[in-house]
């Protein structure tokens, strides 16, 4: 609800530090090489053992671009030859094949997601193909029980095309738009009109698609608040179900594209402050419901009906309405979830290709839970989700005393108490409306594996 959230500059400047996301617990600095394909084989048999064995859902990574954004992180290939294309989608669907033997034909895919790099850099007749092949693997449930989402660059496709992605089965879209100020696109060198993103989304909602998501990133070079607020007004205008606002981690000695941004054009360290509330303050006067970390819903979507009656969920995807999937990553470098696993595939296409090429899955790395790590992810999950805790139902799911097990997390949580961020009493803990924002800092509290000088992170506001 709107009266759920305050933003307070002080208490922001305080508590914006460097921390995890969370979209998994124990996070990736946790997953080992000593994790290997066999281990992924039997969390596979296990899951299918299950009394209920969970619903399927895919992350697919299609690292193709056109061009290269300045300000992107993600594990991409620039390249004009289509070619190249054409050959990780084989060795993709070869992949594909490989995992679906592993998997019950009883069970059903209910997710799909296709993320990039720009996964429109296919063309439909082959993002036709890579369905039909999905289909055959892991058997699509009836269309109503889905939710299969497509990651679209503006700049990639036309209206026609939004309306053949439609049939294909898609029926939810995330417009990457970022900002519609032209200065700061040319300073991160992407590019796009206003019209292509109205006349996309209009197609859009004339084909069908039950959810329409816009992208946004501040704290980009030359963003001002002025031209940021244009970018609201125009964004607002449109009216997306969801909007997701990225603050953007500028670290050039990390990933290389971003050193092609001039170090002159950045903003402020305190513009991010004055943007975010900004971001804040237009969207809930325009009816957004904030779900939470970087996403706002208007009130009738399904996230927001989601987190009123308490069935949001939180995956690598981020934020999601359904129920807990068995989670296949497939592609370079995507990550999956599976019984009590997390795994990783390899991030170069070579060794991608050799793997598929002897018959192997590209398993490069991955983790297997404790008893430990499934209680705190259950804590840290239900935080994030809902904003409470009741000690005596993870007491009784986990036969564990909260407040015993937890009296060191709880002891680090005081100092927030003291700030009005979060309420601690004997059997509970609620998150108060200036703890909204500062929701990974109060997840870090149940971390036992969180050492901030082991890995770089996000800031967590």
């Amino acid at each position: 609800m709107q009266d759920e959230l305050l933003f307070d500059r002080a208490l922001v400047e305080k508590y914006d530090r460097p921390g995890p996301r969370y979209t998994s617990y124990p996070t990736a600095p946790q997953f080992h090489a000593a994790f290997a394909e066999d281990d992924y084989r039997a969390a596979a048999a296990r899951s299918n053992a299950a009394d209920n064995p969970k619903p399927l859902s895919a992350y697919v990574h299609i690292p193709f671009c056109e061009s290269l954004c300045y300000y992107c992180a993600c594990n991409k290939i620039i390249t004009h030859n289509r070619e190249r294309a054409a050959e990780y989608l084989e060795w993709l669907k070869d992949e594909i094949r490989l995992q679906g033997e592993l998997f019950d034909d009883s069970r059903r895919m209910t997710q799909l997601h296709l993320g990039g790099g720009t996964p429109t850099y296919l063309s439909n007749d082959q993002l036709a193909e890579l369905m039909a092949v999905l289909d055959d693997a892991f058997h699509f449930a009836a269309p109503e029980e889905r939710e299969f989402s497509l990651e679209v660059d503006p700049r990639t496709v036309t209206a026609e095309q939004i309306h053949e992605l439609r049939a294909l089965g898609f029926n939810r879209l995330s417009f990457g738009v970022q900002d519609f100020d032209p200065d700061v696109q040319k300073a991160v060198n992407r590019v796009q009109s206003e019209e292509q993103v109205v006349g996309l989304m209009q197609a859009a909602r004339d084909a069908g698609y039950a959810s329409i998501s816009v992208d946004l990133i501040y704290g980009l070079p030359l963003q001002t608040v002025a031209s940021f607020d244009a970018t609201l007004e125009k964004i607002i205008a449109l009216r997306p179900d969801r909007i997701a606002t990225y603050s953007y981690a500028h670290l050039p000695s990390l990933f290389k594209a971003q050193r092609l941004i001039r170090d002159e054009d950045m903003p402020p360290p305190e513009r991010k402050l004055e943007l975010l509330e900004l971001i804040i303050q237009r969207l809930i006067a325009a009816g957004y419901v904030y779900i939470g970390m970087d996403h706002f819903a208007l009130p009738d979507d399904e996230l927001a009906l989601a987190r009123d009656n308490g069935t949001l969920q939180r995956n690598f995807q981020g934020y999601s309405t359904h129920a807990d999937c068995d989670l296949i990553g497939l592609g370079v470098t995507a990550i999956g979830k599976v019984d009590d696993t997390y795994s990783q595939n390899v991030k170069e296409t070579a060794q991608y290709q050799h793997r598929l090429e002897s018959g192997r899955l590209p398993v490069m790395r991955g983790y297997r839970l404790s008893d430990d790590d499934r209680l705190r992810r259950d804590v840290i999950s239900t935080l994030m989700c809902h904003g409470e805790l009741d000690f005596d139902a993870v007491s009784a799911a986990h036969g564990i005393d909260f407040t015993r097990y937890f009296a060191d997390a709880l002891a680090s949580l005081e100092e927030m108490q003291a700030d009005g961020l979060v309420e601690v009493g004997e059997r509970r803990l609620d998150v108060l409306p200036a703890g909204q924002l500062m929701m990974r800092n109060l997840a870090m509290a149940f971390d036992a594996y969180l050492n901030p000088a082991e890995a770089r992170y996000s800031r967590t506001v």
